[in-house]
């Protein structure tokens, strides 16, 4: 085999990882995170600039890239923009099936993923049915908070 016929095919390692770690979240997602605990709100930062009300929020405008500084809370109602369902199991996820979606908030601009409740999700045709884009559900917060994003989850209208 010649040199350059070696390297028509990539080489390929397996290896899994499972790492453990901390880190901070930084001022922005602390204050989201609290108020999530404390006041059982979703709150955005607003952009100065164009307006646009970034949930989960963001310390400078991703569109602008201007410093934000104002505080909106939104919600608790909103929109499905994208979702899915979730029929195989993943590591640190619970068991499926599940629905994830990415819900834009009223007040808000951008869009938030989090878990989707309540529904029926043994026949996937009649689920995604019913979880269209466009339709509307509600975030449900848990009584016991733990300053987390998973301390609410969203439940359709």
């Amino acid at each position: 085999m010649g040199q350059d016929e070696r390297l028509d095919a990539p080489l390929i390692h397996s290896g899994e990882w499972k790492i453990h770690y901390d880190y901070a979240v930084g001022e922005t997602a602390t204050r989201f995170f609290l108020h999530l605990r404390d006041e059982g709100k979703i709150a955005g930062k607003k952009c100065p600039s164009c307006k646009a009300v970034l949930v989960p929020p963001r310390a400078y405008c991703e569109r602008c890239f201007v410093k934000t500084e104002e505080w909106v809370d939104v919600g608790p109602e909103g929109t499905i923009e994208a979702f899915t369902i979730v029929y195989e199991p993943f590591d640190g996820l619970p068991p499926p099936p599940y629905v994830v979606a990415y819900v834009t908030l009223d007040g808000a601009t951008t869009a938030m993923a989090n878990f989707v409740t309540g529904l029926d999700l043994s026949v996937p045709e009649v689920a995604a049915r019913e979880l269209a884009v466009g339709k509307r559900v509600e975030a449900v917060f848990s009584d016991e908070r733990e300053g987390m994003i998973t301390d609410f989850h969203y439940r359709l209208k």
